[in-house]
């Protein structure tokens, strides 16, 4: 075992808590804040968002719902187990000089919990994945509606002519965040209430999946 390896298995360890922590401090803040949330508020409005990938209706955060349990506990167990791996890292050869394989495995964990994704609207900004997001970090947003030929089209029969919303933000270097919008009337509450916070907004083309 090489100093080397044994300093970035450790840094890569601290990153790994922190991310991890700091996605469950984000989620309870979250659901806190979500108590003041301009929309959504009713049913209704909270089955008309559709949450990319599962494409199910979005929840309410709050501590009983299963994907805040499921972030709860899957960050402890996510940092025991990482834990578990360094431990073998710095103490056996079990791992042999699979090295690399081994930090994949770290960023998997790492990226492995993470809520179902929601948006809130709030007097002061918005909550985006379980993250609080004030609205001068937002660049702008974008719409698209999901009609034939886009690249959504058809994964789901929910998407399916619906309104995808795009927030890009300030200084990130991942992918833009979306949510997906059911309905004509609800699009326009939500542009509407985005607008009169001063959000800039950008319309594009359907995405044909070029």
């Amino acid at each position: 075992m090489t100093i080397l390896v044994t300093v970035f298995f450790t840094v890569l360890f601290i990153i790994g808590n922190y991310y991890l922590i700091r996605n469950l401090v984000n989620l309870k803040m979250a659901a806190d804040a979500s108590k003041a949330a301009l929309y959504p508020i009713t049913e209704s409005e909270f089955d008309g968002i559709i949450i990319p990938n599962e494409w199910k209706q979005m929840e309410p955060i709050t501590k009983k719902t299963k994907s805040y349990r499921y972030v709860k506990w899957g960050t402890i167990a996510a940092i025991c187990f990482l834990a578990v791996l360094l431990v073998m890292v710095l103490t056996t050869d079990w791992l042999g000089s699979s090295y690399f394989s081994l930090a994949y495995l770290f960023f998997i964990i790492m990226n492995s919990v993470r809520h179902r994704g929601n948006l809130f609207i709030l007097p002061k900004g918005i909550i985006l994945n379980g993250k609080l997001v004030s609205y001068n970090q937002i660049k702008h947003y974008e719409t698209e509606q999901i009609v034939r030929w886009h690249a959504l089209y058809g994964l789901d029969e929910k998407v399916n002519n619906a309104f995808k919303l795009t927030f890009r933000l300030k200084r990130t270097i991942f992918d833009p965040p979306f949510i997906v919008v059911k309905n004509v009337e609800q699009f326009e509450h939500i542009n509407g209430l985005l607008h009169l916070k001063e959000v800039k907004f950008k319309q594009n083309s359907p995405n044909r999946g070029e």
